[in-house]
């Protein structure tokens, strides 16, 4: 077997902020990163629209070196577009792992037999990721999966073995098939199978939101890792609260409202600057769904978030968290 993966050296127990499409782009990694998530991963992109230049494409696989260890998802159903769009991203950013998607369960990704549509075709799944494993020497290759297509077809065993026989070096397994989309529990029986039967790392997926969940899971189980999504999404200081809480026995004071406020703001910064440069700032149109995000479970966020809906530009945002921030901050 090929040598363990940095980030699982020396009993190490990765957190993964979770590839989530829309969301996890270069500014809210970062947000993330500084609260504490140990590994990233891009947002999944089209083979096919890498390989033809698309400039949205690449500016989603643009990182940081502060975000490394840094891993750029793909997606695709031919072996030789996938393995072609991994090694150009493999040539322009040396990322320090390429990713597979096989999870996605949306419509527009299922309707090219990419995503968790392969979870249907474990020969094309394997010639999909030997070819990109064969086409990068230099890189690891890791997966994401579900745990298959519906109950009556729970297939992430044999699609585990698959990939680790083709050189996949790190599996990650959402816990619900894709008829669930987001709905109803993560089965994690199902991913504690997958990781004491395979000889790579088994990344766990699917209602992580908590210290004790995270602790139970490393205490009990052989899953080597988590994925942090959608607990992530409102409130990227999940990362600090969870290391800190398992590191001290005690949870750190969660972000005041001027704390949130503040980050709003940088992550909006941090839009301008990386993965949306150009955009206009007097049109914030693109940003509503972003903010509206970090202000989950704000006090008063019931009539925060429409509020944000009927902004334009940043300053109308600014006298709205000024307003907010005089009814609602800690004396």
């Amino acid at each position: 077997m090929p040598e363990t993966l940095p980030w699982f050296a020396d009993g190490a127990f990765p957190l993964y902020l979770a590839p989530m499409a829309r969301y996890t782009d270069y500014g809210f990694r970062q947000l993330c990163k500084e609260q504490g998530a140990d590994v990233m991963v891009t947002e999944f992109v089209q083979a096919d629209g890498l390989l033809r230049g698309g400039h949205q494409a690449w500016r989603a696989v643009d990182f940081s070196e502060e975000q490394r260890p840094m891993g750029v998802q793909l997606f695709g159903s031919s072996p030789d577009t996938m393995a072609e769009a991994a090694r150009l991203v493999w040539e322009r950013h040396r990322p320090d792992f390429i990713d597979i998607n096989y999870g996605c369960p949306a419509c527009k990704v299922i309707d090219q037999n990419a995503g968790s549509s392969l979870l249907r075709d474990l020969d094309r799944l394997g010639a999909v990721a030997e070819a990109v494993v064969k086409a990068l020497p230099e890189c690891p290759v890791t997966a994401k999966i579900r745990i298959g297509w519906d109950e009556n077809s729970i297939v992430a065993l044999e699609v585990g073995r698959i990939l680790t026989s083709v050189g996949i070096r790190a599996l990650a397994v959402h816990g619900r098939t894709k008829e669930q989309g987001y709905s109803g529990q993560a089965d994690w029986d199902v991913i504690e199978e997958v990781a004491r039967a395979l000889p790579i790392p088994v990344i766990g997926n699917g209602d992580v939101r908590d210290w004790r969940f995270v602790a139970r899971v490393r205490r009990e189980s052989a899953i080597s890792g988590l994925m942090i999504g959608r607990a992530a999404l409102g409130y990227p200081w999940i990362f600090k609260e969870i290391k800190e809480t398992l590191a001290t026995g005690e949870a750190p004071a969660p972000p005041t409202v001027p704390e949130r406020w503040a980050t709003v703001f940088r992550f909006l910064d941090l839009l301008l600057e990386g993965s949306y440069k150009g955009k206009p700032a007097d049109d914030i149109a693109w940003m509503r769904s972003k903010v509206k995000a970090l202000t989950k479970d704000m006090p008063g966020s019931r009539k925060l978030r429409p509020a944000i809906d009927r902004l334009n530009t940043i300053d109308e945002l600014r006298t709205l968290a000024n307003e907010h921030l005089t009814q609602f901050a800690e004396p």
